[in-house]
């Protein structure tokens, strides 16, 4: 028996809908991929090379570059330096918006949602309008060229999102665990660090994925309110192979390559964690 009319027009609509979608799905895909393909391609060229045949693949993989940009750039200590930029970033960005979210979220007083909605908004508003408060602010305090000062810059400019975070996750929690643990007997600071705080893990760690990301990879503050080698992180680095008359391209990309190594397996390992945090709390019942 033959299906009924319309039937063919209608598995046609929905299999050009599918390809279409994977259309769509491919060229974004292309979009996100190919560049970083060509970058650690490139990483592996010589400098001439990367000039005469950028797209082509190398002739002979060059591991050269890795260990000159290593050296000629100083990458260990910049290194070091973005390490305990981030980490300090993270870890003060976290105490703040998790204490933070839990006065928003979790206890009742005039004006709370004012508040919130203030803190919040602060995501609108473009990093590059914070440059000169900023760097009269840091000048004026002595704490120009200092690696602390990063890491009060970007914890700071990171409270935002991560409040948003933090605060629909705990909102989240079911209240009856909470007032639970009041029956028990916990105060204030208990019901926060041994109830609300263990449950919002899954929060803590998508906020404090994307404060090590950013932290790890900003270059605009650190260049504003670093000069000198030892408060410097690793992306103004890159700038090393770039001169007046010449620039080192092989080593500039083996640069890249090993720069956003760390930001690129943080997300590997705790993107679970990540998208369970930003899906937590969509769905209230």
């Amino acid at each position: 028996m033959s299906g009924t009319p319309g039937s063919g027009g209608l598995r046609a609509g929905a299999a050009l809908a599918v390809l279409l979608k994977w259309i769509v799905l491919v060229f974004f895909l292309a979009v996100a991929v190919l560049p970083l393909a060509w970058l650690v391609l490139n990483s592996f060229k010589t400098n001439l090379e990367i000039q005469s045949s950028p797209f082509s693949l190398p002739a002979r993989p060059d591991f050269e570059n890795y260990a000159n940009a290593v050296a000629l750039a100083d990458l260990p200590r910049l290194f070091l330096n973005s390490v305990i930029v981030a980490v300090g970033t993270v870890f003060l960005n976290l105490v703040a918006s998790s204490m933070a979210g839990f006065v928003l979220a979790r206890e009742s007083w005039k004006g709370r949602e004012t508040v919130r909605t203030v803190l919040e908004a602060g995501v609108l508003v473009p990093i590059l309008a914070f440059m000169v408060p900023y760097f009269t602010l840091v000048t004026r305090l002595g704490l120009y060229d200092k690696l602390v000062t990063l890491v009060l810059v970007y914890a700071a400019i990171n409270v935002p999102v991560s409040i948003f975070l933090v605060t629909s996750f705990m909102r989240a929690i079911p209240k009856e665990m909470e007032e639970a643990a009041i029956i028990d007997g916990c105060s204030f600071v208990q019901r926060f660090t041994k109830v609300v705080l263990p449950l919002s893990r899954s929060g803590l760690v998508t906020a404090g994925t994307f404060c090590f990301i950013y932290a790890w990879n900003e270059f605009l503050m650190a260049m504003l309110l670093t000069s000198s080698i030892s408060a410097r992180t690793i992306q103004l680095g890159i700038r090393f192979f770039t001169s007046q008359f010449i620039t080192d391209y092989a080593g500039m990309f083996a640069a890249i390559v090993l720069s956003i190594l760390p930001s690129v397996l943080a997300y590997v390992f705790l993107h679970n964690k990540i998208i369970a945090g930003l899906t937590a709390g969509a769905v209230k019942g």
